[in-house]
């Protein structure tokens, strides 16, 4: 969480994209003044760009990230120190964030520095979190009076289990990264001021994978979490089955068998 604005230029856009090969979408948060604090018109701009991604097929794979400082520092409190539950309920915020959350291709953020309250929620809304041995987690709403709002009750708990996530949240402490990775908050470890680096090198490999194949795949593994196993085994059953109608599958098998490098083209 972070009481800081944006004094130093506050006309720069919040988030910005990038394109850096083909495939691949990065979104950095662009509020160092404010420690990318997640005010209103970011999370808008973010939900923007998700859903542009979204309706553009040649994006395979997005990276999210902040500074080498600080992923985002959670709420800006400014905005919300004299906001009452009325104006909380009307900014709808969940529908912000369920752009992200129900994007369809795979989602990866790269952390530096602080990933604390809204900052750790948006890191959980990815489903590969890279983090440099310098980075930090954290929920720490509990000390400003309040608790957190955007799934770090929920996607915590379910992260790392009750005890861990109960700590975090009552106490407020953040986490190291390599505690995070130990925990299983943290995909991949990576030296500090590498987690980009080493994020871009996991989308390549995922952009180079079947696009069907990917969406299927991460499909049935949110859906089939808090469901029965019953359930969830049959929604991978339907989803295995289903792939063997693409073109990919009868290219990716006719490569196994011929020795060579396979060239999906998402059908």
């Amino acid at each position: 969480m972070s009481a800081a604005a944006d004094e130093a230029d506050p006309g720069a856009e919040p988030v910005l994209i990038e394109r850096p090969e083909e495939g691949i979408a990065v979104l950095r948060l662009n509020r160092p003044a404010a420690r990318n604090a997640l005010d209103m018109r970011t999370r808008h701009l973010l939900a923007e760009h998700f859903r542009d991604l979204r309706a553009d097929a040649s994006v395979r794979c997005v990276v999210v990230t902040g500074g080498n400082a600080c992923f985002a520092a959670g709420a800006d409190l400014r905005e919300i120190a004299e906001a009452g539950p009325v104006e909380m309920i009307q900014r709808n915020t969940q529908l912000l964030w369920q752009a992200i959350a129900e994007f369809p291709r795979p989602v990866i953020a790269a952390v530096e520095g602080f990933a604390l309250g809204g900052g750790c929620e948006l890191a959980m809304h990815a489903d590969i979190i890279v983090a440099g041995e310098g980075a930090s987690f954290g929920q720490p709403e509990i000390r400003v009076g309040i608790m957190p709002g955007a799934g770090g009750t929920q996607r915590l708990v379910r992260a790392v289990g009750k005890y861990k996530a109960m700590l975090m949240v009552l106490t407020g402490k953040p986490v190291g990264a390599r505690e995070a990775e130990a925990m299983g908050l943290v995909s991949v470890l990576a030296p500090q001021g590498e987690a980009l680096a080493s994020a871009l090198d996991l989308a390549r490999g995922i952009v180079r994978q079947p696009p069907l194949a990917v969406e299927q795949i991460k499909e049935t593994m949110l859906a089939g979490m808090d469901a029965p196993l019953g359930a969830a085994l049959a929604l991978e059953r339907k989803a295995f089955q289903l792939l063997f109608a693409s073109e990919d599958k009868k290219e990716g098998v006719r490569a196994f068998l011929e020795k060579r490098r396979p060239v999906f083209k998402g059908r």
